[in-house]
């Protein structure tokens, strides 16, 4: 998945980076308002992790300009702030989660995949679709009882394209869901990945369409 980092302490910053990325999602990274501002206005993302203390100003406001503009993108609150008083202010401003610094790295990647889970709906960590399985905890997708192993791209194809199934993706769409905004990839990258996830996924429930001159789309059923 690709989360949008903002952040002003690059030791943590790079920490929480390289936490994610060991895991196969894509992290654009801003450490002003103004700079995570243009990243949320032009780029689509699953989750956000938001310091609030940033060189700029409040991370407050960059959280009611995300909201002011209808996006629904969860939004998970970093900061040294821990009264009461605070995290209901976050919540109420439309904040999804609250984590205290210092944290535990894995605990915040548990908050981020709750976080993730209840915005697609779903509180359930296994979803099936007939012959197909997906851990979205494990990231492990098994067909016909056998695990199949993805590389890190696939399984964040996957991922797209399996939460917003009936969606239609173009390449450039995927390209900006699958990696940073600094990385120059190639649109025939997409064709690839698509192409090693029908062979993954042949004779399944689970069917990838190509809408010529659109782009992709995942169907069920």
């Amino acid at each position: 998945m690709k989360f949008l980092l903002v952040e002003d302490n690059i030791e943590l910053a790079n920490a929480v980076i390289s936490r994610f990325s060991m895991d196969g999602h894509v992290i654009d990274h801003a450490d002003k308002i103004q700079d995570a501002i243009a990243f949320s206005d032009t780029g689509d993302y699953d989750l956000i992790l938001l310091d609030i203390m940033l060189p700029d100003g409040d991370g407050t406001s960059f959280l009611r300009h995300h909201r002011a503009r209808q996006k629904d993108t969860p939004v998970i609150v970093l900061t040294a702030r821990s009264q009461v008083s605070d995290r209901i202010s976050m919540l109420d401003l439309g904040a999804d989660d609250y984590v205290t610094k210092p944290f535990d790295h894995a605990e915040l990647q548990a908050r981020c995949r709750a976080v993730l889970r209840r915005n697609g709906g779903t509180s359930q960590p296994v979803l099936d679709f007939g012959d197909v399985s997906f851990n979205t905890l494990a990231g492990q997708l098994t067909v016909r009882g056998e695990v199949v192993n993805l590389r890190n791209r696939e399984l964040r194809l996957f991922e797209v394209l399996l939460n917003a199934r009936g969606q239609i993706f173009s390449k450039q769409k995927l390209v900006d869901r699958l990696f940073s905004y600094d990385v120059d990839v190639s649109e025939n990258a997409i064709e690839v990945y698509i192409a090693r996830l029908r062979k993954h996924l042949e004779n399944t429930s689970l069917t990838i369409t190509t809408m010529r001159g659109l782009g992709y789309r995942l169907d069920d059923g």
